[in-house]
């Protein structure tokens, strides 16, 4: 079931995954109603989203997309909107604040640097093009919860972030008992939390898995179900136990991030992300505290990954 390409997952309901799940490579969303569609997400650059689309035309041919729902705004879930044509853009006020905080212009003056920065760019997102990318505003942001309708079709809009993001919202189709996640959860790939605090992450997953839904669409990697969501909040939870115990005893986010053992959860991808893991951990400890900057982050973790010179 983990191949590329879009993938039936329920009545009327879809799943675009891209292997390997990676960095950049995320997976998207369609439900399909009797006069519309409704689309969950778009993907890193516009040749990639173009190719969603074609793939998912033989269904929105006949049931247009009428609305575009974004998870969040990291770039590999919106950075396509754009190509939409006509559809209703949705996100969480949240997530329309932080759409021009990591522009697709700087995604591509960060891969140009000379310097480690670049070395580590080149590396996690040279297959991306970020030419031409502009993405609109929404056409309606909410707080909170908002319900939606297709045709008939309830769905529901749930913001569980701040955790990856500022923003993250799940998508869940209480009909179908299928949830769409976002960045929320990664599987078999490393979760990496940018905004929120560990514990409302925590707090997030715990919501998903209550939702007991029949399959899970993750923001990246395979489809999963209750087990795999639970994995997530177990790596959560060590690196939260762990980073506190590392905070207490005066080791600094990335002397911490080195340190920690990671026992399986080594050998998932991306692992070296939980130098943003810690620092974000630290930040929630000691808020006055300086934090690493995003492009210092990336240099950690591309020190860690032995990508880039200690």
């Amino acid at each position: 079931m983990y191949t590329r390409g879009l993938h039936e997952i329920g009545d009327g309901a879809f799943a675009y995954l891209q292997p390997d799940g990676g960095w950049g490579w995320s997976n998207a969303g369609l439900l399909v109603g009797s006069e519309s569609s409704l689309l969950v997400d778009t993907l890193f650059s516009l040749q990639l989203t173009r190719d969603m689309l074609d793939a998912m035309h033989a269904h929105t041919g006949r049931a247009p997309i009428g609305t575009l729902v974004n998870t969040h705004a990291n770039g590999d879930h919106c950075f396509g909107n754009q190509l939409v044509d006509g559809a209703h853009v949705v996100m969480s006020k949240a997530t329309a604040d932080e759409l021009q905080n990591v522009p697709a212009s700087l995604l591509h003056a960060m891969k140009s640097d000379p310097g480690a920065l670049g070395e580590v760019f080149r590396r996690m997102f040279g297959p991306f093009d970020f030419e031409g990318i502009d993405v609109p505003p929404p056409d309606e942001t909410f707080e909170g919860r908002l319900s939606l309708e297709l045709d008939g079709r309830q769905v529901e809009l749930i913001q569980l972030g701040p955790a990856h993001t500022d923003g993250d919202v799940i998508v869940h189709v209480p009909d179908a008992g299928i949830v769409y996640t976002g960045d929320l959860l990664f599987i078999e790939g490393t979760p990496i939390a940018w905004a929120g605090t560990l514990t409302n992450w925590m707090n997030a997953v715990d919501t998903i898995i209550a939702l007991q839904a029949n399959a899970i669409v993750p923001g990246h990697g395979p489809l999963t179900d209750c087990a795999g969501a639970q994995r997530v909040a177990d790596y959560l939870h060590l690196i939260d136990h762990e980073g506190r115990a590392r905070h207490a005893a005066g080791m600094t986010a990335a002397e911490a991030a080195r340190d920690i053992a990671l026992g399986d959860y080594r050998g998932w991808l991306d692992w070296e992300r939980v130098a943003v893991n810690m620092s974000t951990l630290f930040r929630e400890l000691d808020p006055f505290s300086r934090s690493a900057s995003v492009p210092e982050l990336f240099v950690q973790m591309g020190q860690l990954a032995g990508v880039i010179a200690s």
